[in-house]
């Protein structure tokens, strides 16, 4: 009977993540249909248009923040380049819908071959050189595309960004009206890129490409090919990051330059260190956190009280990336493994505890059964 529920609890135990990953897509799921208000983190009840924006924003970019701990987390590779990827989506898309006038679904599709293309070949160059050198050539690859989406006027907008083709997108997806199709589509996209990263983390791919991180040479004497690994889990990644600009470029009803530069990449690698290297949950925690500071701190600064303050209180205050870069440094100094790390952390304290626990109350028994036996016996 004892066995039966030590092995009911090891069971619960082992699926105690998808449960309650499951209840949190619902909960998500059934969020616009319901009247919840988070004053000073929602912009109003949550099936309103404007706290809907937000939240999907929160989505597409956690589903970025995974794109990126699966480079940076799994395979341990610094890129300062990813958001060319992302670029990659919402452009590609973009230029489709508008120049070809492709229907959304072929015009999807073909974005996110065109980001696998460029991932590919960027990436085979990129890994002939590791570390830091491998950052340098991706955010080189970031800075050209850059370039080009700035300076093409006729196809990309240039400055002025790309707005949304809305002629050859279905109407259940334009307009303020159907943010809560929109909210549903990023919540898709979002649960999409978290299978597609958790199942390269638990295959043999992701296995070899941890195992590259921790000793790369030792897996080349083992007869393992770890370039190849890492460069087909570069290239998922930036599939993933290319569909997450899909759904950017949908809900911005278009894109600007800065979805393709490095400073977006150093946002993301924030997100990423903020939740937790090497933890999915904690990239999406650190997404949505991020986005949502970005976001309202905007809103904080405008604030009566802010501008009632003297200036050497009321400037710094009034920049919403000096306070994110406050928190980001306290993250680092007091939280280093970042929110999930930290989290992970205390669990395992607790374990340990408990595991000390009870082989202390173990080894007491036995000390009174050692005791008592002789007792018995005379």
């Amino acid at each position: 009977m004892m066995r039966r529920s030590d092995n009911q609890a090891v069971a619960l135990k082992r699926f105690a993540p998808v449960i309650i990953g499951v209840v949190l897509v619902i909960v998500m799921a059934v969020l616009p249909l319901l009247n919840l208000s988070l004053p000073g983190i929602l912009p109003g009840p949550t099936y309103t248009p404007g706290s809907l924006a937000l939240l999907s924003l929160c989505m597409v970019f956690a589903a970025l923040a995974l794109s990126y701990n699966l480079l940076l987390g799994s395979a341990g590779m610094l890129s300062f380049g990813h958001a060319l990827y992302f670029g990659a989506g919402a452009y590609g898309l973009g230029i489709l819908l508008r120049s070809f006038e492709l229907p959304l679904v072929p015009g999807v599709f073909a974005a996110l071959v065109g980001g696998m293309v460029i991932a590919l070949i960027t990436g085979a160059v990129a890994m002939r050189v590791n570390g830091i050198p491998f950052a340098m050539v991706t955010l080189a690859f970031a800075q050209a595309g850059s370039v080009l989406v700035r300076r093409n006027q006729a196809i990309t907008g240039g400055e002025e960004g790309l707005g949304l083709n809305t002629a050859s997108v279905p109407d259940w997806l334009v307009g303020v009206i159907n943010t809560r199709n929109l909210y549903w589509f990023a919540l898709i996209v979002l649960v999409i890129v978290y299978l597609v990263v958790l199942w390269v983390d638990t295959s043999r791919l992701g296995h070899l490409a941890a195992a590259s991180r921790e000793n790369e040479l030792r897996v080349q004497v083992l007869g393992l090919r770890p370039t190849r690994a890492k460069l087909i889990v570069f290239v998922i990644a930036a599939l993933c990051a290319s569909l997450a600009g899909v759904a950017y470029l949908l809900l911005q009803s278009g894109t600007q330059p800065s979805a393709v530069g490095a400073d977006l990449t150093i946002t993301v690698l924030v997100m990423v260190v903020l939740g937790g290297v090497g933890f999915r949950w904690g990239a999406i925690v650190g997404g949505v956190i991020y986005t949502i500071l970005d976001q309202r701190l905007t809103v904080l600064a405008r604030a009566e009280g802010i501008q009632g303050l003297p200036d050497f209180l009321r400037i710094p205050l009034s920049e919403p990336l000096f306070i994110l870069g406050v928190l980001f440094i306290l993250v680092v100094m007091f939280l280093p493994g970042g929110i999930a790390g930290t989290v992970d952390t205390l669990r395992r304290r607790q374990r340990r505890g408990a595991a000390r626990t009870a082989a202390g109350s173990l080894g007491a028994l036995d000390d009174s059964d050692a005791i008592t036996t002789p007792a018995a016996g005379r």
